[in-house]
This record gives C-alpha cells, sequence and structure tokens, in this order.
C-alpha cells in the first residue's frame, strides 16, 4: 500500500512539474519582431456599404512567363498584392505602367482598373488579400 502511494505521489508530482513548465507566462511586449506597413486604404473611403456581406481572403498566385491577368476592375473587390517572387508588369487605366519586382506592393482600390502580365523568364508569385463579396 505505502508502495503503491509513493508511486502516486511520484506521478501527480511529476505531472505536476510539466503542466507547470507547460503553463508559462505569457509574454506581454514584443522582442525581436519588426512591422512594417508596406501599404493600405481607408475602407470607408471605398464606397462600399454592403461589408457584412463580405469576406476578407488571402490569395497566392502565380502567374507563369507569359502569363497575365486579363484587364479586371476593382470597383467591388479592393485589395493589397504584394509581389514575392519575380516582376510583373501593371497596365492601370488611367496612368502609366509600372513593373513591380520582389518585395513590393500593388494597391488596388476600388478605383483601379487594370490588367497584369509577366514578360520575365520565371514565374511571378503574389500574395493577395482582398475584400470580396460571399
Amino acid at each position: 500500500m505505502v508502495t503503491k502511494l509513493a508511486a502516486l505521489l511520484s506521478v501527480l508530482a511529476v505531472g505536476g512539474g510539466l503542466s507547470t513548465a507547460v503553463a508559462q507566462q505569457a509574454p506581454t511586449e514584443n522582442k525581436g519582431m519588426k512591422a512594417e506597413a508596406l501599404s493600405g486604404f481607408a475602407l470607408g473611403k471605398q464606397g462600399l456599404e454592403d461589408l457584412a456581406q463580405r469576406q476578407m481572403r488571402i490569395r497566392q498566385i502565380t502567374i507563369e512567363p507569359g502569363g497575365v491577368a486579363g484587364f479586371h476592375s476593382h470597383k467591388d473587390r479592393p485589395a493589397l498584392s504584394y509581389i514575392m517572387k519575380g516582376g510583373l508588369t501593371e497596365h492601370r487605366k488611367g496612368g502609366p505602367d509600372r513593373t513591380y519586382k520582389a518585395g513590393e506592393v500593388i494597391t488596388e482600390s476600388t478605383d483601379v482598373d487594370h490588367w497584369a502580365e509577366n514578360t520575365s523568364s520565371e514565374p511571378v508569385i503574389l500574395i493577395s488579400a482582398d475584400l470580396f463579396k460571399e
């Protein structure tokens, strides 16, 4: 009986020690972290009155060499697209053509109508976050 009681107390002591190690105090300050705003726009200035019917999503988009994203409007779907790899030439209605490279952001507010092409020899990879209507 004493042996079983000692074994049980040993298990409880080890288990209690493990729960203490797992339940560490959560840090309240950031350390070794940097957050840098790359682009943005005020949702209230986008003219969208149906935010309750929208979903925020993030996608990875790959455009192969010679590939295009056909002409489209962001009137109902504002987006921010981060170029992860490669280069992309944007043809924006009412504006000059612009080539984006890795690390840059295409800001696509509701007043943007455009198309884009990959004229390079490597795929372009974008991470695009948009506010689309379900």
